[in-house]
C-alpha cells in the first residue's frame, strides 16, 4: 500500500506541475550584461556551459578582465552577433587567452582589418567555426538556444546580425545584438517564438530597433540595454524608451548600473547591478531633457542649434501640428538633416509618444 500510495502522489504532483507550469528548479544560472561602455559584450553562466555573445570594443581589454574576474577560463560557444568593431573588437584577444570550443559568425564578409584579425584568430586555434541560420537548435545542459536571424546573408551588415533566443527552464532570454526593425518584422512574419522575459534591446537602445511590433511580440517583462555613460550617440533613445514606458516595461542600462546580472533557477529571476547598488530604472526621470512638445520657451534653447527665434516657431508649429519626433524638427527654419542629427546626438531633445521616426 506504501508504494501505491508513493506512485499515486507522484502521478498528482507531476499532473498538477504540468497544469500549472510549475517544474523543477534547475542549477542556477546566470547571465551577465556587461559594462563596456558604448559596445556590448553578455556572458551566461552555467553549472555546465559558458557563453560569451560579442567582444566589446577595439583597443580596450575589459572584456577579457570581466571573464577572468569572474573566473572564466574556457568558453564552450562565443557568438559574434556581427562583425562591428563595438561588437568584436576584442574577439581576436578572447580566442589567444581562452580556450574556445566553437565559434559563431553569420558569414558576412566586412572589409576591415579588425574583422580579418578575428578570422586569423579562429584559424589559430581549435575552434570549431560555424554560421548558423534560423530555425537551427543547440542545447547545453539545460539551456536551449534558439536561431532567429539571419535566414541568409544579404549585403547589408546588420540585416545579416544574429539573433538568438535562450530559453533556461521557464525563463526565456532575447539577445538581440544590433538587429533593426527591418529584422524585427522578417522574424515577427514567420512566426518565430520571439516570447522573452528578459529583452535585450537592439542597437543599444536605438531607434532603428525596438519597434512597437516587436515589443508587442516580445513582451518582456524587462528591457536591458548596453551603452556608454553620456555617449555621443544619445542612447538609449528617447523614441525608444517611450514605448517602453507606455508598455510598462521596466528598462535597464550599463550606462546607469554598470554591470547587471541576472540570476535564475529557471523557475524564476532576480536582476540586480553587480556594485551592490540598487538599480536604477530608465525613463523614469528626464527632468535633465527637452520634450519638444511641451518645454518652455528657456528650456527649448538648451538644445543645440535652438536659439531664440528657432524656440519661438517651433512653439508657434507645436500649436498647430504637435510633434512626432525630433525628425519633425525639419518643420523649423534652417534645421535640416545634418543638424537634425547633430540635435540627436546631443541626446538632450525627445518626443513623448510611440511614433516611429519618419
Amino acid at each position: 500500500m506504501g508504494k501505491k500510495w508513493l506512485r499515486l502522489c507522484l502521478v498528482v504532483f507531476l499532473l498538477i506541475t504540468s497544469l500549472t507550469g510549475t517544474g523543477f528548479a534547475l542549477d542556477p544560472m546566470h547571465v551577465y550584461y556587461l559594462d563596456v561602455g558604448q559596445a556590448e559584450a553578455t556572458l551566461l553562466l552555467g553549472n555546465d556551459f559558458t557563453i560569451l555573445i560579442d567582444a566589446g570594443d577595439r583597443g580596450e581589454n575589459d572584456v577579457i578582465e570581466h571573464l577572468q574576474r569572474l573566473g572564466v577560463d574556457s568558453i564552450d560557444l562565443f557568438i559574434l552577433t556581427h562583425p562591428h568593431a563595438d561588437h568584436i573588437g576584442q574577439a581576436a584577444k578572447v580566442l589567444e587567452i581562452f580556450a574556445v570550443d566553437e565559434v559563431w559568425m553569420s558569414g558576412y564578409e566586412h572589409s576591415t582589418r579588425l574583422f580579418e584579425e578575428v578570422l586569423d584568430a579562429i584559424l589559430e586555434t581549435d575552434a570549431y567555426y560555424y554560421e548558423p541560420r534560423t530555425g537551427e537548435h543547440l542545447t547545453f545542459g539545460e539551456l536551449q538556444l534558439y536561431v532567429l536571424n539571419p535566414a541568409l546573408i544579404g549585403t547589408n551588415l546588420h540585416a545579416s546580425n544574429i539573433v538568438v533566443r535562450g530559453v533556461y527552464g521557464e525563463v526565456a532570454f532575447l539577445f538581440t545584438g544590433d538587429a533593426e526593425t527591418r529584422n524585427e518584422k522578417e522574424m515577427i512574419q514567420e512566426g518565430l517564438p520571439l516570447a522573452a522575459n528578459i529583452l535585450q534591446l537592439g542597437h543599444h537602445g536605438s531607434r532603428t530597433s525596438s519597434s512597437l511590433d516587436f515589443l508587442l511580440a516580445v513582451k518582456p517583462d524587462v528591457a536591458i540595454y548596453s551603452a556608454g555613460k553620456d555617449n555621443s550617440f544619445g542612447h538609449p533613445h528617447a523614441e525608444v524608451l517611450n514605448r517602453l514606458k507606455i508598455l510598462e516595461i521596466p528598462t535597464y542600462g550599463t550606462d546607469r548600473n554598470g554591470t547587471i546580472v541576472l540570476e535564475t533557477d529557471g523557475l524564476g529571476y532576480i536582476l540586480y547591478a553587480e556594485t551592490g547598488k540598487p538599480l536604477r530604472e530608465v525613463g523614469e526621470a528626464r527632468e535633465n531633457r527637452v520634450e519638444l512638445n511641451t518645454a518652455s520657451f528657456t528650456e527649448l534653447q538648451r538644445v543645440r542649434h535652438i536659439g531664440p527665434e528657432r524656440a519661438r516657431e517651433i512653439m508657434a508649429l507645436r500649436e498647430v501640428l504637435p510633434l512626432r519626433s525630433v525628425d519633425d524638427l525639419r518643420r523649423v527654419s534652417g534645421l535640416g538633416t545634418k543638424r537634425i542629427e547633430e540635435i540627436k546626438q546631443q541626446g538632450l531633445a525627445y518626443v513623448k509618444g510611440v511614433n516611429e521616426d519618419n
